[in-house]
C-alpha cells in the first residue's frame, strides 16, 4: 500500500480531486511506464483523491498473470504551486484482481495422512501435549535427539565423534530409568492424553452413525483386544478384519455390525426324515382293473374248454 494512500485514512479526504493532479493524467502513464514492461499499461481507469492536493491514477495491467491489477501513480503538487510532480508508483491489485490465496503457517495448513516415506514433522519445544519423561529434568537428555549436544554431534564430519555417546551418570534417575527401556527424553502429557482421546472418541466412538446403528457396543464384542494403562479404561483395539475400524483404536461405546455376538448364523435346513405307516398294507396292482362283461385275459371260458 502506498504511502500517500495510508496518509489519506488519518486525515479529512476532500470531496473533490485537485484539478492539476487530476489532469496530469499523461505524467502519471510516462512514470507508470518507465517502471512496467514494454507495452503493459493499459487504459486509464479512474482517479481517487488521497488528501489534500494529492491524487492517484489507475491505469489498467496487461501483464500476464495480473489479471485485474492496476498500476496506481501518485502525483501532487505543493500548496499554490502549478507544477505537478510524481510521488510513488506501484502496483496494486483491483476489485476483482487474481490474488494467491492467504498464507497459512505450516502448523495450521498441515491435515492427518499428509505425511508421507521421507517427511520430517519438527515438534515445538513447548509443546503443551508433551512433557519431560523419566529422566526427571526440564532440559533433554545428553543423548537426546532432542539435546543441543547431539545436534552438533550428528552435524560433525568426524566419524569419531558422531559414533560419541555421552553416558548419564551412574546410579542417577536418568540411567536407572535407560537401563529398564523407560528412558524418553519426553512423554505425553495430561493435556495430549485428553485431546487425543477426545480426537479418537470423535471418529470411532459412541456418536458416530455406526455406533448408533450397531446392534451392541465394542465392551462386549470378542474381537475387541484391551490395552494397558488410563487409555484401557475406555478404548481398545478392533481385530475384526471384516469390521470398518480394523487395527484401530475404538472407543469402548463404539459398536458396528461386526460384533462378535451381533448375530448367530442359522444352520442349513435338514430334510424331514421319511414317514412309514406300519398299521395297514398299500396295495400296489400290478394290472389295470377289466372293464365290465370283459374276461381276463388269463382266465378259462367255457368255448376254450369245449374245443380241448
Amino acid at each position: 500500500m502506498s504511502a500517500a494512500t495510508t496518509r489519506s485514512r488519518t486525515s479529512r479526504t476532500p470531496r473533490t480531486p485537485d484539478r492539476l493532479c487530476a489532469e496530469a493524467v499523461e505524467l502519471a502513464r510516462e512514470a507508470a511506464e518507465e517502471v512496467a514492461a514494454p507495452g503493459v499499461v493499459g487504459e486509464h481507469v479512474e482517479v481517487t483523491t488521497e488528501g489534500d492536493r494529492v491524487v492517484t491514477h489507475f491505469f489498467e495491467c496487461k501483464e500476464p498473470g495480473y489479471r485485474g491489477w492496476r498500476w496506481a501513480v501518485t502525483v501532487t503538487r505543493a500548496s499554490r504551486a502549478k507544477v505537478v510532480t510524481l510521488d510513488e508508483t506501484v502496483l496494486l491489485p483491483g476489485p476483482d484482481a487474481l490474488l494467491a490465496p492467504e498464507w497459512v503457517p505450516w502448523s495450521e495448513r498441515l491435515r492427518p495422512g499428509d505425511m508421507g516415506p521421507g517427511d520430517l514433522l519438527p515438534t515445538d519445544a513447548e509443546d503443551l501435549r508433551l512433557e519431560p519423561g523419566y529422566s526427571g529434568e526440564d532440559a533433554p537428555p545428553p543423548n537426546s535427539a532432542l539435546s543441543q549436544d547431539m545436534a552438533e554431534l550428528a552435524e560433525a564430519e568426524d566419524a569419531a565423534l558422531t559414533d560419541r555417546v555421552v553416558v548419564p551418570e551412574r546410579g542417577s534417575i536418568t540411567s536407572v530409568a535407560e537401563e529398564l527401556g523407560m528412558r524418553r527424553a519426553r512423554v505425553l502429557s495430561r493435556y495430549g492424553l485428553h485431546t487425543s482421546a477426545d480426537r479418537w472418541d470423535e471418529a470411532y466412538g459412541a456418536k458416530t452413525p455406526m455406533a448408533q446403528a450397531a446392534p451392541a457396543s465394542c465392551v462386549s464384542c470378542g474381537f475387541l483386544v484391551k490395552i494397558g494403562g488410563s487409555l484401557g479404561q475406555a478404548f481398545g483395539v478392533c481385530a475384526n478384519e471384516f469390521g470398518p475400524a480394523d487395527g484401530r483404536l475404538v472407543s469402548l461405546s463404539y459398536g458396528c455390525g461386526g460384533h462378535s455376538e451381533a448375530a448367530v448364523m442359522p444352520k442349513p435346513p435338514r430334510p424331514a426324515p421319511p414317514v412309514l405307516d406300519s398299521m395297514r398294507a398299500d396295495e400296489f396292482p400290478l394290472r389295470p382293473a377289466p372293464e365290465e362283461g370283459a374276461v381276463p385275459s388269463g382266465d378259462v371260458t367255457a368255448a376254450d374248454l369245449g374245443h380241448s
